[in-house]
Order: C-alpha cells, then structure tokens, then sequence
C-alpha cells in the first residue's frame, strides 16, 4: 500500500502536458479528421503516413536515444519516407504544434484548471515537464505555469525516460526530488523518469502496475487536501 501524500511535504508540482492536462484520445480524433479530409483534398496519404512514422520513430527514440535526438526525430522518418528532413519538420509543427492549439481548449481534462489554481493558492509551484514543445499548449488550454522544459528544449534533446530534462526542472526550481511530484499519464515514460530520480509520481491511469501510484481524475481524493480553506 502507498503511503499517502503529504502535499505539506511538495513544494513543486509537475505536469506532464499530452495525454495528462487534456484527453489526447479527443484530440488525436479529431485530428484524424482533418487530416482525413486534407488527404481527400489532395489526393494523397503522405501527411498522414509520415507523421505516423515520426510518432513511431519517437516512440523508439525514447527507448533507445540517439546521439543526437532532435536531429534524429527527423532525420530517421524522412529516410524511411523518402523525403527529406525538413520536409517532416514541417509537417510535425503544422500537423502536431499549430493546428491542435485550437481544439485543445475542448479537450482539457476536467478539473485541472481548479487544480492549477488550489496549488498555487497553496504556495506550491507548478512546472510542465514534456516529449514536446508545450509552452503554446499551455497558453491554448488557458494554463499557466511558472516553469516549461520540453525534451526538444536544446539543453535538454532527450525524451522520456531519461532524466535530463527533469534534472533541468530541478536545477531551475532549486527544489530537491523528495520535495517535489510528477504528474502524468504513461507508467513507461512519467513513471519511469521520476523512479530514475527517486521522485514520487502519480499517475493517470486504471490499469497501472501494483508498484505505480494511480488516480482517475482531478478530482480523486488524493487532491482534495489541496482544496482546504486558509485558517484564518
């Protein structure tokens, strides 16, 4: 049995951003709507083929990293595509950066504005920890947070699981491991990383591992001593 949290004891809360602070099954729905009807248009499956092979190419990626990642995100699907590198960057930042920023709004999970707001009326900070660039993400889903480090940030250029960019949150905040809480969705990649740092997560999930700390949602009970009224 997990020990309960001491959210006395936190000082850094930290989010991860696809998959956590919006239903990604939602929103890669609707995408595939689009995208479906941009192949219509043009007649052709390219677009959707190629970024299905970015996604696995990361997918990979994460589980044994390139020397340099943030090149071989792109480079390796362009190879198995046949076409260049740039051409699947531009792809990814339209398909996957641009135009999801107006239908996440629509898809943020519920709860989680009320959280953001109760942790830092608590005194507590809050930091997003992500695969992907997410600052506009953010902004999109109407959230703020006081720290963003993204595995595409250049001092950072690894994905999950490996503790780079986590070790970079910790550095900025000042904030020691047992003092701080992951929030995510994966047990492979939020599980993971902060088990590399002996960092307490929790994560999102109904069928998690026994060993893995799980709620529902925003509005499980393990977050409602967050909510508590100020003595006066």
């Amino acid at each position: 049995m997990s020990i309960p949290l001491d959210w006395d004891a936190i000082d850094l809360v930290i989010f991860d951003m696809d998959g956590t602070l919006y239903d990604q099954k939602r929103l890669r729905a609707r995408m595939l709507m689009a995208l479906m009807r941009d192949a219509i248009v043009r007649r052709s499956l390219n677009t959707l083929l190629t970024l299905r092979e970015f996604r696995r190419c990361r997918e990979a990626l994460a589980e044994s990293p390139a020397k340099d990642f943030l090149v071989a995100q792109y480079a390796v699907p362009a190879t198995r595509r046949g076409c260049t590198a740039e051409a699947v960057r531009t792809m990814v930042a339209e398909w996957m950066e641009e135009r999801p920023l107006s239908m996440l709004a629509a898809c943020r999970r519920s709860g989680v504005q009320q959280l953001f707001e109760a942790i830092t009326r608590e005194g507590k900070r809050i930091a997003i920890f992500s695969d992907y660039p997410a600052a506009a993400k953010l902004a999109a889903l109407g959230l703020t947070a006081d720290f963003v480090v993204a595995a595409t940030d250049p001092d950072v250029g690894r994905p999950k699981p490996d503790p780079t960019g986590l070790e970079k949150l910790l550095r900025l905040t000042g904030v020691s491991p047992d003092r701080a809480v992951l929030i995510g969705d994966r047990v492979d990649r939020d599980w993971a990383v902060a088990a590399r740092l002996n960092m307490r997560a929790l994560i999102l999930s109904r069928g998690a591992p026994a060993e893995v700390e799980c709620f529902e949602s925003f509005a499980d009970a393990l977050f409602q001593p967050l909510y508590r009224e100020k003595m006066a």
